[in-house]
């Protein structure tokens, strides 16, 4: 195949999925809606068979595009936590150093979403940041302390009322699971650090002072990310 064909190839494609996307945004196959037969759709869209299911098949690798063998194409629930799932994929790719790019993003993202939560959080997740603020037994595990610190940050942003910021959060668990895990075994005093900073931002957005809230959530990130970053020289050096 010469450059121009494949070029040609390309556009065809790039063109089926731009008109896939126009029908399923602007309501015309929405979530959970069959795709009607692929030659229908196709001489509806004024595009050839091969073009529309390589579109497809690129929509299906988004997630946006449920394939099912004997039953037809489906469009997915469209959920942010469904469509965001494919960033977990790829971070579990990132080079170790990259552990710094997740720490810069979350400490952008928590803290809009600990602002947000202020002045949306219910007394049910209030209860459960309660409950984290121990983290746990004097013997747990720093695997146990580690998840309770998850459970504090995921319940923050669920309860900022925004699904796709909530699953971008939850995202940046992953990659950055071990980091914290090595934080807390080799910083001495980083259970009592880290409970002490979640004590200040609970009690924040208790008040609902959504200012004083973000800002402790900044500070909280901050220093876990300048810890990680100061290990990290050292070990290199």
């Amino acid at each position: 195949m010469s450059t121009n064909e494949g070029a040609g190839r390309i556009s065809r494609t790039d063109d089926a999925i731009l008109k896939l996307k126009a029908m399923i945004t602007d309501g015309e196959l929405p979530a959970g809606s069959r795709l009607p037969r692929e030659a229908d759709l196709a001489a509806r869209l004024g595009l050839s068979r091969n073009s529309l299911r390589e579109a497809i098949r690129a929509l299906a690798m988004l997630r946006i595009l449920d394939v099912r063998q004997g039953d037809g194409t489906y469009v997915t629930s469209l959920e942010p936590t469904l469509l965001l799932d494919t960033m977990g994929f790829v971070v579990d790719f990132q080079q170790e150093d990259s552990v710094l790019h997740f720490f810069e993003v979350r400490r952008i993202l928590e803290p809009a979403a600990t602002a947000m939560a202020a002045g949306r959080i219910t007394p049910e997740k209030l209860a459960i940041l309660e409950e984290t603020l121990p983290l746990g037994d004097p013997d747990a595990s720093m695997e146990t302390l580690v998840q309770q610190d998850i459970l504090f940050h995921q319940t923050i942003a669920e309860a900022s009322g925004n699904p796709v910021l909530r699953a971008l959060i939850s995202g940046l668990s992953a990659p950055t699971l071990r980091a914290r895990i090595w934080r807390g075994l080799e910083q001495e005093d980083a259970r009592a650090r880290t409970a002490a900073e979640h004590r200040q931002i609970y009690d924040a957005l208790v008040a609902g002072q959504a200012d004083v809230a973000e800002a402790c959530a900044i500070v909280h990130i901050a220093g876990v990310e300048n810890w990680i970053r100061r290990a990290m020289a050292e070990e290199s050096s």
